[in-house]
């Protein structure tokens, strides 16, 4: 990105929804500042903001602190984001890309993430044995995602239900298969830093989840 295109993109007054999700993807993504890879998880951001019925993003993580915890963690980057003045952003080529995404991501532009709801980071592979997305079942769709080099952990597991059935004259219990799936999470892009999910298309239809839950 030029410096000319930087500035346009962070010159106009900031408001406080777009400088809280600048400061969420800037601390959030990696230290190679990317934009892309920021631009995606903003988009993640505002995905979920919506699907979770919020009209603002500082509502949605006021209320669900879980989703991203740089507001409370102490994360320096978003810290820097949030007390920075206009003028240092414009000076600061990761601060006017954290910017510039998150207004693409507010108007709908272009989603780096694939349309993904979730993402993780480079702990997914210094804690792999022990992650929850892992222990859940995890796919890579494309060999591009895999940028930790992690190998897909999905098992075929099937879901039953109870029913009563006559059967030669007498009532009997008996279980029927409900669906099956072999993992919980498919991987949708592999940017910077960060590998972007989103729920098995199987696994949604057999437990009928929620895609952003």
């Amino acid at each position: 990105m030029t410096e000319v295109s930087r500035s346009a993109s962070a010159s106009s007054a900031l408001s406080s929804e777009e400088r809280l999700l600048a400061a969420i993807a800037y601390g959030e993504s990696s230290t190679r500042d990317l934009y892309e890879e920021m631009a995606a998880l903003a988009s993640v951001m505002v995905r979920q903001m919506k699907a979770r019925g919020y009209s603002t993003i500082d509502a949605f993580t006021s209320k669900d602190k879980n989703f991203s915890f740089v507001r409370a963690d102490g994360n320096a980057r978003y810290a820097k984001l949030m007390k920075a003045t206009e003028k240092d952003i414009e000076k600061s080529p990761p601060m006017s890309d954290a910017v510039k995404a998150a207004r693409n991501a507010f108007s709908g532009g272009v989603d780096f993430s694939n349309g993904a709801y979730f993402w993780d980071g480079a702990d997914i592979k210094s804690n792999y044995k022990h992650h929850a997305k892992v222990k859940s079942g995890i796919h890579i769709t494309d060999p591009v995602h895999n940028i930790y080099g992690i190998s897909d952990s999905g098992k075929t597991k099937i879901l039953y239900k109870t029913v009563k059935k006559k059967v030669g004259g007498q009532v009997k219990t008996v279980r029927e298969e409900v669906g099956r799936y072999t993992w919980v999470y498919e991987s949708t892009a592999g940017v910077g830093g960060t590998i972007f999910w989103r729920y098995g298309r199987d696994w949604v239809t057999v437990t009928r989840a929620k895609e952003y839950r």
